[in-house]
């Protein structure tokens, strides 16, 4: 056979095997989807169950409607917040002439090492009078301004200075050419990551229980444990939905369809940084150094005052090595389940983008914004009436980790198969190996790094989740988390401070991981 008859057969090999995605994938993928719609599936068919008389009463009702206001004034107070310091951090660190900018830019981004409900503790045992909306604003902004700062600094390292040139050339001041040119196309970035804050402030338990501030979540965790998925729960949970909901279109439909891509002959120029005079150089250092030490120099020294208190006695609990044992066994676990999980969903979004595939990927994706009550409650609810065998087991705390973070499988495991090239799978094909046989010998190989920064990410995000330990992890099954959250419960500061100590050591690989990408996507 010539050359150019091979030729022409890979081809058609190649072309052939495109067209008709692996059988098995497809059923997996569509099962794992299908168990990512349990969540708002019971939503719905709780609001349907119930009625509407009872759910009138429930809903529209004194209560509902402070919570609804608590929840929507920590929104709206704390993510412009959290934008002003995270952008002014960015800038500071990446557009000017600030002393220091590479120790201050990885200082920043350290407080993501503390977990949300560590960063309250500290906090309440330093200053025990805090409390109330003003707390939780205040708290909020020092845990989640790294999702601003991290995308926002990426964007400003990769901007093309050519449009500020030109604006100053025509006498605009640098403030003015702040924003009105740099502004606007830190759009995207700063939307992205106001939208993970705000889900962020929807899901979180622990900060503002710890705190004495109501929100939705805190009230439905109080109000499972008096009722034991009570209707009111119930209720109290799909308003919480609706609310995320609600956010994620916002954000969709103010996003915009603007160009921020640059397309022109030769790379963009090397940044010009803004040259600060002597009291701005001071307003700078001043400024950087007051976030960092009130988000991360006071929580730090507050730990070690507890570890120091405790003395080596506090380390010998038998209790903190077995939550430490059963946190690494369950987070490794999940890990491996979900990036198994995310295979065969993401490849088909790689190797076959059709409208079916994206739909059963955006399944996974707003499931996993509903915060983490959410998907307790509905797993309790589904597992007590027709799954009762596997009701507070192991499986349904591994089936609410699914649930809750496949997104972060799915986005590395994405970037990791499209860098696999699909011919080499169609050449495995053509030697006569099966369809699952070039993908686990071919693709996954090479998607490898992919699949271990997702799992990286997962196995962080299991070790430090609260509110769906809490309420599904079988009897005898102790974490870091809710080890930590039952002796915080009992005032017992001490004998928590090494629990959260172990989260934050687990917590910093994750850190530094987040900064050096951000510095892989500027090109550096």
């Amino acid at each position: 056979m010539s050359a150019v008859n091979i030729t022409d057969s890979l081809n058609v090999s190649s072309r052939t095997a495109q067209r008709r995605p692996a059988f098995v994938m497809v059923l997996l993928a569509i099962f794992f989807s299908m168990l990512a719609l349990i969540p708002p599936a019971f939503v719905v068919f709780i609001g349907f169950d119930t009625g509407w008389e009872t759910v009138k009463a429930l809903i529209f009702r004194p209560r509902v409607a402070e919570l609804l206001s608590n929840t929507l004034l920590l929104v709206v107070i704390t993510v412009p917040l959290s934008v002003a310091v995270g952008t002014l951090l960015a800038w500071m660190t990446e557009r000017t002439t600030l002393a220091g900018r590479r120790i201050w830019s990885m200082l920043a981004v350290a407080p993501l090492a503390i977990p949300a409900f560590v960063q309250s503790y500290a906090w309440v045992s330093a200053v025990p009078s805090i409390h109330g909306l003003s707390a939780g604003v205040f708290l909020s902004v020092l845990a989640y301004y790294p999702f601003i700062y991290l995308p926002v600094a990426a964007v400003l390292r990769r901007l093309d200075p050519t449009l500020e040139d030109v604006a100053a050339s025509l006498g605009t001041p640098p403030w003015a050419v702040f924003f009105r040119i740099v502004l606007p196309q830190l759009k995207l970035a700063i939307w992205g990551g106001a939208l993970l804050v705000t889900l962020h402030l929807l899901a979180e338990y622990g900060l503002y229980a710890m705190i004495r501030f109501d929100t939705f979540t805190t009230a439905i965790y109080d109000q499972f444990q008096s009722t034991f998925s009570g209707p009111a729960a119930n209720m109290l949970a799909g308003v919480l939905a609706l609310c995320c909901l609600v956010f994620l279109t916002l954000e969709g439909v103010t996003r915009g369809k603007a160009r921020y891509a640059r397309v022109g002959a030769g790379s963009p120029r090397e940044q010009n940084r803004l040259h600060l005079n002597v009291p701005l150089r001071v307003l700078g250092q001043l400024f950087s150094l007051t976030v960092i030490l009130l988000a991360l120099a006071v929580p730090l020294a507050v730990l070690c005052r507890w570890l120091w208190l405790g003395g080596i006695e506090n380390w010998n609990h038998a209790d903190l090595w077995l939550s430490l044992r059963q946190t690494l066994l369950l987070a490794a676990g999940g890990a491996l389940l979900i990036i198994l999980a995310g295979v065969p969903i993401a490849w088909l979004s790689v190797r076959h983008p059709r409208p079916l595939f994206r739909v059963l990927e955006a399944c996974n994706y707003f499931t996993s914004s509903l915060p983490g009550i959410v998907v307790a409650l509905a797993l309790v609810t589904v597992t007590i009436h027709y799954m009762r065998p596997i009701y507070q087991t192991e499986i349904t705390l591994f089936l609410a980790y699914l649930l809750m973070f496949t997104p972060r499988a799915l986005i590395n495991l994405r970037a990791g198969i499209a860098q696999a090239p699909v011919e080499l799978e169609n050449v495995a094909r053509s030697l006569g190996k099966t369809q699952a046989q070039a993908i686990s010998s071919i693709t996954l190989r090479l998607a490898a790094p992919g699949a271990a920064a997702g799992a990286a990410l997962v196995f962080l995000g299991i070790t430090n989740e609260l509110t769906a330990t809490l309420l599904l992890s079988p009897l005898g099954t102790r974490t870091l988390s809710t080890g930590f959250w039952a002796l915080t419960s009992e005032i017992d500061y001490v004998a928590a401070a090494p629990y959260a100590l172990l989260m934050i050591l687990i917590s910093l690989p994750l850190t530094g991981i987040l900064y050096v990408q951000s510095q892989k996507l500027a090109g550096l």
